[in-house]
This record gives C-alpha cells, structure tokens and sequence, in this order.
C-alpha cells in the first residue's frame, strides 16, 4: 500500500471539499428566511449569513402602554429567523459532508 498516494488523495479530497463547501456557503448567504410572531404582527427576514435584513412591524401591534409585548414578539421573531438561517447553512453543509458534524465549521 502506498501511503503518500494515499495521503495524497485524501488531501486532495479535503481540498475539494473544502472548495464545495465555501461555494455552498456563499450561495446560503444570498438566500434570506423570513420568521414571524403575533400572528404575523412582527416580521423578521434574516440572510444566510444570520444578518438581520428587515423588521416589520404592524401598526396595530405598536401600543405606547405595553412596549414589553413589542418587545416580546421582536425577540421571539428574530431569534426564530437566525435559528432557521442557522438550519439552512447545516443542511446545505451537511449535503457536503454527508451528515457529518465536523466542530467549528459552520
């Protein structure tokens, strides 16, 4: 068995995987997902990249004497937006490493 051949290969693959994987990843940061709460009072969409890109509130939900309710549905909304922007970098990242967890990669 010829190991430089081997280690070799393994490295080339890395090399390709890794070039796959920066590809995908770049392609994710365009998509944006969009999250809502209050039965739509609040809209949050968030790229790819976990960036806010908009906020959305309805009028009707803005009430000067219970801004905790506001607040409230902000928080519930953009935190739903960055757990599905997170998802979708991991599934796009998974379709690459075939399911494998791999530590501080995305």
């Amino acid at each position: 068995m010829n190991t430089n051949k081997n280690v070799s290969s393994v490295v080339k693959r890395a090399q390709q995987m890794q070039e796959e994987m920066e590809k995908v990843q770049a392609e994710i940061e365009t998509k944006t997902v969009t999250a809502t709460a209050g039965g739509g009072m609040v809209t949050v969409t968030a790229g790819g990249d976990k960036e806010i890109k908009e906020i959305t509130i309805k009028p009707e939900v803005v009430d000067p004497d219970d801004i905790e309710t506001l607040q409230d549905l902000i928080i519930v909304a953009v935190n739903d937006a960055i757990k599905q922007a997170e998802e979708m970098m991991a599934e796009g990242m998974g379709a690459i490493t075939g399911g494998l967890n791999i530590p501080g990669l995305f």
